[in-house]
């Protein structure tokens, strides 16, 4: 009397397909993630901290190999420059550019004016967001009244060398600020206001 062999069962064969299918898929995927993150790309990075209003030239950038994966096109390669681009906000120094800072000079919200100010943190350099304080002359022109919050935002540019200068002799500091407070501040400086600027917070 004949026996036959004893068939494997189907479902066995499934499981062993699927999972040397799962296994294939595995090895793939780590072999695409190790891939792309060894891939990289020309960036824009700044060279100095760039304020807002700054127009953003090549003297202010330099290009970095860098790998993002996706977060990629948040960023802008060197072809991505547009001629007179400006800064929508303050950039780092060594930031990668984001689109998102970048934008026409005729939407920008700020623009820079120069003050002169009697009280500067030593600490107040390129970037420093700041707000502007300022206390009306009286009409003997020798006291002021009561300081106030003149600008709540206020970023400094620039601020000029002290060499010898007496700690309490004005200092010229180049501030951006926004385009609706430069009326104000403009009538601040020719009515002989004094004024102060106080690090973002601590006037408050």
């Amino acid at each position: 009397m004949m026996h036959s062999r004893a068939r494997r069962p189907v479902f066995g064969d499934i499981r062993f397909v699927i999972g040397v299918v799962l296994v294939i898929v595995s090895v793939a995927g780590v072999w695409l993630l190790v891939s792309s993150s060894r891939q990289t790309a020309p960036m824009l990075q700044t060279t100095r901290t760039v304020v807002p209003g700054d127009t953003i030239g090549s003297a202010d950038l330099q290009v970095v190999e860098v790998s993002l994966g996706a977060l990629g096109d948040k960023y802008l390669a060197p072809h991505d420059l547009e001629p007179g681009s400006t800064a929508m906000r303050t950039i780092p120094k060594g930031e990668l550019l984001p689109r998102s800072a970048v934008g026409d000079a005729a939407d920008a919200r700020f623009t820079t004016i120069v003050v002169g100010s009697t009280a500067v943190s030593e600490g107040m350099t390129a970037g420093t967001k700041v707000e502007v304080w300022h206390a009306p002359a009286q009409d003997d022109g020798r006291t002021y009244d009561e300081p106030r919050i003149l600008v709540g935002d206020a970023v400094v540019v620039t601020v000029a060398e002290q060499d010898g200068m007496l700690s309490n002799s004005r200092t010229d500091v180049e501030l951006a600020i926004e385009r609706s407070a430069v009326s104000d501040v403009l009538a601040a400086l020719t009515g002989g206001d004094a004024i102060s600027l106080v690090p973002a917070g601590a006037g408050s």
